[in-house]
């Protein structure tokens, strides 16, 4: 495996996080992944770089995006548990520092607080848990908002992102799935593959994310005195669940595992912070998320039994493991909101499918073309509004 390359120390002195500790604890909560010997080991990460290799090609004919043609702007790394861990703390850091930057100038009271005593410790400590969790579950993650490292490991820049296939993972989820290493690992390639290329096509994309970043952190930090109460009210929810009201369920929409819109079950701890203002914030960042997430998926699905052989069995056995999690493993997903990210995916490639279907795939590209293309959490959920107006502007 690769190690991806973390600066000694990402800690910015103000900040209200500790870094260090986030990662350190990471580190040690982390699960063992599968066993391998080192032949294993090194044969199962020549065959993921390949497989990313291999779909990029057709990730640019599905999508006929010409940021695919010739990617340079970031690079492929094969990871294991705790490294990916490290990326993410890293990534974590260099995304947060503008926005507690702007709220350290703009409201210095607020973040002073924030920045003194056993907080910036919890706040570490929750943070190493969640991403100690994670790194057992994520197959691959496209970073966008970490520079590539220089030759001395720091940043080298502000431009540039990675991408992390995390090896032990989709080993060991292959092999849980005991389908055909090789058709798996391109299938997940595709995916990952996919959000390189969405970011290569909108070079502004990641500024535009970072902006509503600053903007939703900014409005966190007049909350936190109620944060008990709203954790409370949060852990009820989630002990009950979304079964403990069947009005709540939509048909198509929820089920106890995955909660359903507008019930606290489905909502992650980010939910604790907001108000009226917040949700706003929150919903742009969460319609470009749709977005993303759904393109990747419509295009790991337009793959047929020509390039991934197995591609059927492959989608029916994920499908069915995902939907045969333990209690723990539901509820944990629940905390943290996993579960708005898969509604994330639904909503985003239905909304994918329709407009494409109405535009052409040429004609939905030019969502990739400036931040006003973008559609709405509206149009995500009423795709028909946002080809409308795609096709006002011609």
């Amino acid at each position: 495996m690769e190690s991806t390359p973390v600066p000694g120390s990402v800690s910015a002195p103000v900040s209200p996080v500790d870094w260090d500790l986030a990662a350190s604890t990471a580190g040690r909560l982390c699960a063992a992944g599968p066993r391998f010997t080192r032949h294993q080991a090194e044969r199962e990460a020549a065959g993921l770089r390949h497989a990313a290799e291999v779909s990029v090609d057709h990730v640019h004919r599905i999508t006929r995006l010409e940021a695919a043609r010739d990617l340079r702007d970031s690079e492929v790394l094969v990871v294991d548990r705790p490294t990916w861990t490290r990326a993410n703390v890293q990534a974590f850091s260099t995304l947060l520092s503008p926005a507690f930057e702007y709220v350290q100038q703009s409201r210095p009271e607020e973040y002073a607080r924030a920045t003194n005593g056993f907080g910036t410790t919890a706040t570490a400590l929750e943070a190493g848990a969640v991403l100690a969790f994670l790194s057992s579950k994520v197959l691959g993650q496209y970073e966008p908002f970490c520079a590539l490292p220089g030759p001395d490991g720091s940043p080298a820049g502000p431009e540039g992102g990675r991408l992390l296939l995390v090896a032990p993972n989709i080993a060991q989820v292959r092999m849980e799935l005991n389908v055909d290493p090789e058709d798996f690992r391109l299938w997940v390639c595709l995916h990952e593959q996919t959000h390189r290329v969405q970011f290569a096509a909108a070079p502004w994309l990641r500024d535009h994310l970072q902006s509503h970043l600053i903007e939703l952190v900014s409005g966190m930090f007049d909350k936190a005195d109620t944060l008990p109460e709203r954790l409370s009210a949060r852990l009820r929810a989630l002990v009950q669940g979304p079964e403990a009201d069947p009005a709540s369920v939509e048909q198509g929409r929820g089920s106890a595992e995955l909660g359903t819109e507008g019930h606290p079950a489905s909502m992650g701890l980010v939910e604790l912070f907001q108000d009226p203002e917040d949700k706003q914030r929150l919903a742009r960042i969460n319609a470009t998320m749709s977005l993303l997430e759904g393109h990747a998926n419509v295009v790991m699905d337009a793959i047929d039994s020509s390039v991934v052989p197995t591609v059927k069995t492959i989608r029916q056995r994920f499908d069915h493991r995902t939907s045969t999690r333990s209690s723990l493993d539901r509820w944990i997903r629940r905390l943290m909101g996993m579960d708005a990210k898969m509604q994330q995916y639904r909503d985003g490639q239905r909304f994918v499918k329709r407009a494409v279907r109405d535009l052409g795939m040429d004609g939905f590209n030019v969502v990739w073309e400036a931040p006003e293309h973008l559609p709405s959490e509206q149009e995500i959920q009423h795709p028909e509004q946002w080809v409308a107006r795609i096709r006002g502007l011609g």
